[in-house]
């Protein structure tokens, strides 16, 4: 539950988001019907994060491995946070 109330979290947060990002997030079906092309993997873990700061963090990861696309995969926060999210380009 916890999971999944994350990733809805950090989901709100990139349609709230007005600022400009490299990396977009996706779902599975923009994934999809886009043919993005997985290129691994990176995580975030930190301490207290609010979603638009945790969408900066997964953004910037992104960029710097050169995907234009993430989809979060794994989500957990009990205290601390931990997201693992897919890399597209």
């Amino acid at each position: 539950m916890k999971t999944k109330l994350m990733i809805s979290m950090i989901s709100l947060a990139a349609v709230l988001s007005f600022g400009a990002s490299a990396a977009n997030l996706v779902t599975q079906e923009q994934a999809d019907s886009q043919n993005l092309q997985s290129m691994g993997t990176v995580t975030i873990s930190g301490i207290d994060g609010v979603p638009t700061d945790m969408r900066q963090q997964l953004s910037q990861k992104a960029e710097e491995q050169g995907a234009s696309s993430y989809r979060v995969i794994e989500a957990r926060n009990e205290g601390n946070y931990h997201i693992t999210a897919e890399l597209y380009k």
